[in-house]
């Protein structure tokens, strides 16, 4: 059981304004595990307070950015230290297998941070110019302000490590508040940070729910909003950005494609890559390839060798270290995914393999990976984001359609396409209308590049040197002529 009773807020634990509390529960057995402060509009305040003294008055914005960097070095470090505890508390929180927990949950997370220590050097924070009448000009990279980092339960501290590398190289501080399912992890998060030397109100962790949340969105003295989830929250939060004039990066859903070439190899190693592309964190990823397009003339095999590979796989507690299925996060997220379920069923599509509960787990909130065929891509499970372990698989003839069926989405956050031939993979990948593609792989994050949506799947683009820009206002300084 973890139970914490205050919050972090300006470097130090403070008693919460409120006296209302979260449970947390685990998603494998449904037993509470853990109790957090439910933080208030006050509370809000308090830390926005805190952010702000440490832009406005503190050290951190006028450090060098190798400076910011040894401090976000330190953070990984620690971070790495607690990596097993973190990585068993974020599977207990939201069912995330514990073979994947690790690597998907906390090790990529410090990769991240790390990668922004290297580019603290590599950056260009200053450019020279010369201006029309000869002079110098320099244009120059100032952090944008305070910045509001609202985080998903699905990858909580990983998504965090998102807005945190950028923001604190950029000399950002940050107004954190977890998603209400999964706070515990962000209290290990805040003791790594006490551990690391981050100064005060550089990062400040507001567990709350989404009126709580609205209420940071609003605040007059945050800066910029960075928001990873649904894209029904992402168009709010765009609304009230758009009303204040307020910077905000939103990387929102998905419904992507795997475009499966009819030269592929259906070898096990293939397999089990386009599986997991769908099905990684028990498909509670919004990258996940969970629309599979197939080529007509190799319909039936592809349907037949996906249904064999799903069919195989270990359902089960998350934190058993041989499960690679585990619960989704919530019962009402496991009473969504069986409506989605229900509507493929109505709609026409064929159950290959899964379609319901597992009959051998009578506690926790399963749902058995499922694979659809005969699916249409204009029926609701080829057109909604279920976020859950569900494929569908939909025919096509010839590329030209497959693109087309890819694009025919509200979606454009990922993709891929598996080929013999790679060089010709990369040709049709550039004609699909999505942020990212990958060719023959379940890889859809690559830390040094820009990952981001086309479409309703967001605005702006984190990782890579390309996730520093939208913590960074243009600055022109206009220099007299020698």
């Amino acid at each position: 059981m973890h139970i914490y009773k205050e919050l972090y807020i300006g470097g130090e634990w403070v008693e919460p304004a409120g006296s209302a509390t979260i449970d947390v529960y685990s998603a494998s057995t449904e037993e509470l595990i853990g109790q957090v402060p439910d933080g208030t509009p006050a509370d809000i305040d308090r830390a926005v307070a805190a952010a702000r003294l440490a832009f406005d008055e503190g050290p951190w914005p006028h450090m060098s950015p190798v400076e910011r960097a040894e401090v976000l070095g330190r953070l990984s470090q620690a971070l790495q230290a607690r990596a097993q505890d973190l990585a068993d508390v974020i599977s207990a929180e939201n069912g995330s297998p514990k073979q994947w927990a690790l690597m998907g949950q906390v090790f990529s997370s410090t990769m991240v941070l790390d990668t922004y220590v290297r580019l603290a050097t590599e950056y260009q924070w200053v450019e020279t110019r010369t201006g029309m009448l000869g002079n110098p000009v320099r244009v120059r990279r100032a952090p944008v302000g305070v910045v509001a980092g609202i985080t998903p339960w699905n990858v909580p501290l990983f998504i965090a490590a998102l807005k945190l590398g950028p923001a604190m190289l950029a000399g950002c501080p940050m107004v954190l508040k977890p998603a209400p399912e999964t706070p515990l992890d962000s209290y290990l998060l805040a003791e790594a940070a006490i551990e690391a030397g981050v100064p005060a109100g550089v990062i400040n962790i507001v567990p709350a729910g989404r009126e709580t949340g609205e209420h940071l969105v609003r605040h007059p003295d945050i800066d910029k909003v960075s928001f990873t989830g649904s894209t029904a929250a992402g168009q709010r939060i765009g609304e009230l950005c758009g009303g204040q004039l307020k910077r905000c990066t939103l990387e929102l859903g998905g419904k992507s494609a795997a475009i499966v070439l009819d030269d592929v190899v259906l070898d096990e190693h293939m397999l089990g890559e386009l599986v997991q592309s769908g099905l990684m964190n028990n498909g509670q990823v919004c990258g996940a390839q969970t629309r599979i397009l197939a080529p007509r003339s190799r319909y039936a095999e592809v349907v037949e060798a996906l249904g064999a590979a799903v069919g195989a796989l270990k359902v089960g507690d998350a934190l058993d270290e041989t499960t690679q299925i585990g619960p989704l996060v919530a019962e009402r997220q496991r009473t969504r995914v069986e409506g989605y379920l229900d509507a493929g069923r109505a709609e026409g599509a064929r159950v290959v393999v899964g379609g319901g509960r597992p009959k051998d787990l009578s506690r926790g909130w399963f749902v058995e990976p499922t694979v659809f065929a005969d699916v249409d891509n204009g029926m609701k499970i080829a057109r909604e984001e279920i976020f859950g372990p569900v494929l569908s698989v939909i025919p096509y003839d010839g590329e030209e359609q497959a693109v087309k069926i890819a694009n025919d989405s509200d979606y454009g956050l990922c993709g891929s396409v598996w080929t013999a031939n790679p060089e010709h993979g990369e040709l049709v990948a550039s004609r699909v209308r999505t942020g990212v593609v990958a060719i023959n792989g379940s890889l859809i994050l690559d830390f040094n590049s820009p990952f981001g949506g086309f479409k309703k799947s967001g605005i702006g683009r984190e990782l890579g040197p390309e996730g520093i820009a939208p913590y960074t206002e243009l600055q022109t300084i206009v220099l007299p002529a020698g």
